[in-house]
C-alpha cells in the first residue's frame, strides 16, 4: 500500500475514539487508529470529519445583485419579479465574477458539492448557463456542481422556455426544474417538465408550494407524475412551505405518500423565514416545513441555502452549517440525536438527494474530506463549528488557520 497521506487523529461522526484517514492516489485507503507510515500528514487533533456539506438548492446566477433591485414589501411576487428585471442586463462575465465569489465562500464554509438551478428563459438568454458551465470547469479542484436547467418564471405563460431549456439539457446541465407556482397552468407545467426529463434521462426538482395557504397544493400532481412514470428516487421538491401550514396527522398522511413516492424534499431555512407570513400582524408563523418530522417517516431531507443577497434574501454567507443551526432553532430541536440527524440533512442525506455515490469517509470512496473545529456532528451544529480544511481527491482544497488571541498580561 502507497499511502500519499494521512490525516490523524480525526472524528468521525459517531465515534468516539479518534483515527487516521489515509489516502491513496485520490482515494481512501485506510481508516484506523495510529496508522504506521512515513507518508507526508496533518494532525487533526481530534477535530470532526466528514465528507463535506452538500447544498442541494442555491442559485449562483442571481447571487450579489440586491444593491440592483428595489425592496419595499418583501414579497415572493417582487423578488420573482425584481430578479427578472435585474437578469435581463445580465452578463457572462458578470455572473461568473458573482456565482464564483459564491462558490469560493461556500468551499471555505466546508461546501464540496452543490446543486445549483440556472434561469433559462427569454430573458436571461444562455448568457448564466453559459457562465456557470465554466464556473463549473474551473473550480473542478474544489467542488462538484451540478446544474438544474430551471424555468423560474413559468413555462406555458412563457414561448420559447420550453425550447431553451431543451436545448441546456443537449449542451450541457445535468437535470431540469419548474416552479409551477409562477404559472398559470401549474399541473401542465409539471407535466411538461417531466417530459423533458425522461427525453433526457434525468432528476427532476420543483420550487413547490411557496405560500403558507393548506389549499391549493401542487404536490398530489407531482407525487402522481413520479409514481405514474416510474421516477421515484429521481424527483426532488424544495421550500413546500404549505406543509408547515397543516396539523401533525395531515402532514404524517402526505409524510407517507412522499416517502413512498421517493421524493426528496429541501427546506431553505433563511428564504422561507424571510418571504413567508408578511400578512401576519403578531403571532409571525415560521414557515419552514418541519422536515426532521418527515424525516422520521422515511423521506429523505435536506436544509440548504437557496439565495444570498438578492430580493429572495437579502443576506447570507454560503454557511451550510450556520443554516443547519438556523434550521434546528426554528424546529426547536436541541438533543443530541436530533442535531445528528439535522448534520445528516446537509450531509448524508443530501448525498442521497443528489444521487451521489461513494460519498463519505469510507474505504475506497474518493478522499473528499473536511475538518470542523467540533468534536462531533451535533455539536457541529450546535457551534456553527467553522471548517478548519478540506481534500478534494485527495488534495488540499482550503485552509483557514484558526484565529488566535493576543492577551495582555495586565
Amino acid at each position: 500500500m502507497a499511502i500519499d497521506f494521512v490525516i490523524r487523529n480525526a472524528r468521525l461522526p459517531g465515534m468516539i475514539e479518534p483515527t487516521d484517514i489515509t489516502f491513496e492516489a485520490g482515494r481512501i485507503a485506510a481508516i484506523a487508529p495510529h496508522f504506521v507510515c512515513d507518508a507526508p500528514h496533518y494532525d487533526a487533533g481530534g477535530k470532526l470529519a466528514c465528507g463535506g456539506l452538500i447544498e442541494t438548492h442555491i442559485h449562483l446566477d442571481k447571487a450579489g445583485i440586491i444593491s440592483r433591485c428595489n425592496l419595499c414589501t418583501g414579497t415572493l411576487a417582487e423578488a420573482v419579479s425584481e430578479t427578472s428585471r435585474a437578469k435581463a442586463a445580465f452578463s457572462e462575465e458578470d455572473v461568473y465574477a458573482r456565482a464564483a465569489a459564491v462558490v469560493e465562500k461556500a468551499v471555505l464554509n466546508g461546501t464540496n458539492r452543490l446543486r445549483t438551478f440556472v434561469e433559462i428563459d427569454p430573458r436571461a438568454g444562455f448568457r448564466s448557463f453559459e457562465a456557470i458551465k465554466h464556473l463549473k470547469a474551473d473550480h473542478t479542484s474544489l467542488i462538484d456542481i451540478e446544474i438544474c436547467a430551471f424555468a423560474q418564471e413559468g413555462l406555458t405563460n412563457d414561448p420559447g422556455t420550453e425550447a431553451m431549456l431543451e436545448q441546456a439539457l443537449r449542451t450541457g446541465a445535468d437535470l431540469v426544474g419548474g416552479c409551477p407556482y409562477t404559472d398559470p397552468e401549474p399541473a401542465e407545467h409539471i407535466r411538461r417538465i417531466f417530459d423533458l426529463a425522461m427525453r433526457h434521462d434525468v432528476a427532476v426538482d420543483f420550487h413547490l408550494d411557496f405560500d403558507l395557504d393548506p389549499s391549493g397544493s401542487n404536490l398530489p400532481t407531482v407525487i402522481a407524475e413520479t409514481v405514474a412514470r416510474r421516477y421515484q428516487g429521481r424527483v426532488s421538491v424544495g421550500h413546500v412551505t404549505k406543509l408547515s401550514a397543516l396539523p401533525p396527522e395531515e402532514l404524517e398522511t402526505i409524510g407517507r405518500r412522499l416517502a413512498e413516492a421517493g421524493i426528496a424534499l429541501t427546506v431553505l431555512p433563511s428564504t422561507d423565514l424571510f418571504l413567508t407570513g408578511r400578512n401576519s400582524t403578531h403571532l409571525i408563523p415560521r414557515g419552514v416545513t418541519p422536515a426532521h418530522r418527515l424525516a422520521a417517516l422515511g423521506v429523505v431531507t435536506t436544509i440548504s441555502t437557496n439565495n444570498v443577497l438578492n430580493p429572495f434574501t437579502p443576506f447570507g454567507d454560503v454557511s451550510l452549517m450556520r443554516m443547519a443551526n438556523l434550521y434546528a432553532n426554528i424546529a426547536q430541536i436541541g438533543t443530541a440525536d436530533g442535531l445528528d440527524g439535522v448534520f445528516a440533512m446537509t450531509t448524508t442525506q443530501a448525498a442521497t438527494l443528489l444521487g451521489t455515490e461513494g460519498y463519505g469517509v469510507a474505504i475506497g470512496n474518493a478522499a473528499d474530506v473536511v475538518l470542523f473545529d467540533a468534536s462531533s456532528a451535533a455539536d457541529a451544529v450546535a457551534i456553527i463549528a467553522p471548517a478548519v480544511t478540506g481534500w478534494k481527491n485527495g488534495r488540499q482544497s482550503f485552509l483557514r488557520p484558526r484565529p488566535q488571541l493576543f492577551v495582555r498580561e495586565g
